[in-house]
Order: structure tokens, then C-alpha cells, then sequence
């Protein structure tokens, strides 16, 4: 991947690219690579997660190429040429249930992930083994989901295109994402936490630890980090400072970590997938 991550590198700083057939061409062979898994805006090497800034500027000079075009089966899309929606056949092994959901071209998903209508996975996003996406929810453009997590109705995963180096969201292995809770920012959530319905974690959201006694925060480069096996839910906490108006701010708070009981008030059916 070296010569196509270079020649990403090159084209996305070249001034006029809108009509060089081979910058289309080289970004064709990108996409191909996205979507089959073979790069990622994002991966973990040495037990830390590394941001591939190249592939965030390929996909936006893909947008830089892109002309609108009438597309769709059975609904009508207008979009960039260069993101098509992903047609999926028996062999792909992923199960996209009836209903309005998409997909973009650019976004790998990988065998036995199911997807439940409605729901939308942009560019540049990695959907692992096991997952389900179920209805309304998203998963924004470059965020990196792991295996076998289960994205609840209506939650949503932020895309993180620009500035090209800042970190997408990560939501690692085992992970729970309740109902209607927003994942944004860049944030990052270890392996087997699981967040409880409606709770939001944003770059600028501290989190408070009940158990550990500790409060954790983003800072410089570094995200906010849920911890390994960490259960949050919707807090609030009092405000201090100004007016005695009685007021409190939304927090996210760790009440536990994962235990058996809670493995199984959480455990999915496997017959389900």
C-alpha cells in the first residue's frame, strides 16, 4: 500500500485535480481498498491506537473528484459519482435487512454484521465481525467499530474527517452502545463497556468513575477514553459557580464494571444474528 498511500499524499496536495483521469483512477483503486478492509482511517498497533491521516485525504479528495449524480435502486439519491451506495450480494455474508437502510461505497463491513432498517454507514467507517447496527442508527464517516458490538436504535457514532490527523472515533471489541446515546469527537471506548441508554461522551465531556474515584477527561491530542469493561450511565452534576439557581449539567458516569450479572442483561441472542 505504499505506492497508492504516496500517490494519495501527492494528488491531495496538487492544486487542480477535477479532471486528471488518473487521479479518479487512483482514487477508484482507494475506494476498492476501503471497502474491502485493506486500510483503515484508523488501527491499533503495539496496544495503541494510530490515526493514518493519508486515508482521511483520500477520501476527501474524493469528494474533491465526485460530480452529482442521479443514483439509487428503487429510491432516488443525488450524490457525489465517487460515493455510490454499496450493493451487497450473498457472497458479501452481511445481512442488510429490508427497510431504507445504506451504505456507502468507501465503508468496509465485514461477514456476519447485520444491519437493520433504517440505518446509514458512511465513508470510510469499519464495521467488524458480529456487529449489529440496528435501526436509526449511525455510523459516521472514518469511525472504527470492533467485533461483536451491538449499536442500539438511534445511537450515533460521529465521523471525524477533518482536521485530517484527529482521531476518529473508536468503539473496540464486545462493546454495548445503548439506545439513543452519541458517541463524538474522536472519543474512545474500550473493549467490553458499555454505555446505558441515552448517555453521551463528546471531546469536551468529563466522565466521572463512582468506582475508582477518578475523573476522566480529553486533553491535547489524547481523547476521552471510556475504560476496559466500564458500565456508564446519564448523570448529572451540581453547578457551583454564578447564581444559586439549583442548576445541574449532563455527565456521563461509570457506576460499575462489567460483571456476569450484567453479561447477562446484555447478552444477545445468537439465533438473532
Amino acid at each position: 500500500m505504499k505506492s497508492l498511500k504516496a500517490s494519495i499524499e501527492r494528488l491531495a496536495s496538487s492544486g487542480e485535480v477535477e479532471r486528471n483521469p488518473e487521479a479518479r483512477q487512483t482514487f477508484l483503486e482507494f475506494r476498492g481498498a476501503l471497502t474491502q478492509g485493506k486500510v483503515r482511517a484508523a488501527e491499533k498497533k503495539d496496544g495503541r491506537w494510530v490515526v493514518n491521516a493519508w486515508v482521511k485525504q483520500g477520501i476527501l479528495l474524493g469528494f474533491r473528484l465526485g460530480e452529482l449524480a442521479e443514483m439509487g435502486n428503487g429510491l432516488s439519491f443525488v450524490d457525489k459519482d465517487t460515493f455510490p451506495p454499496r450493493r451487497f450480494s450473498v457472497a458479501d455474508r452481511v445481512r442488510v435487512v429490508p427497510g431504507g437502510s445504506s451504505v456507502r461505497e468507501g465503508s468496509y463491513v465485514a461477514p456476519s454484521v447485520i444491519c437493520m432498517p433504517p440505518m446509514f454507514i458512511n465513508a470510510g467507517a469499519y464495521v467488524d465481525e458480529g456487529t449489529m447496527v440496528d435501526s436509526h442508527a449511525l455510523v459516521g464517516s472514518c469511525a472504527q467499530i470492533g467485533k461483536r458490538v451491538h449499536l442500539s436504535a438511534a445511537a450515533q457514532i460521529g465521523g471525524v474527517l477533518e482536521p485530517v490527523n484527529a482521531a476518529p472515533v473508536i468503539i473496540e471489541d464486545d462493546v454495548l452502545v445503548g439506545g439513543n446515546c452519541g458517541v463524538y469527537e474522536g472519543t474512545l471506548v474500550r473493549a467490553r463497556a458499555v454505555l446505558g441508554a441515552g448517555t453521551i461522551l463528546t471531546r469536551s465531556t468529563p466522565l466521572y468513575d463512582l468506582v475508582r474515584g477518578e475523573v476522566y477527561r480529553a486533553s491535547g491530542e489524547k481523547p476521552l477514553e471510556v475504560p476496559e469493561n466500564a458500565v456508564v450511565v446519564p448523570g448529572s452534576r451540581a453547578v457551583k459557580k454564578g447564581p444559586d439557581w439549583n442548576l445541574s449539567l449532563y455527565t456521563p458516569v461509570i457506576v460499575k464494571y462489567r460483571d456476569e450479572k450484567t453479561d447477562r442483561g446484555i447478552e444477545l441472542e445468537e439465533w438473532l444474528r
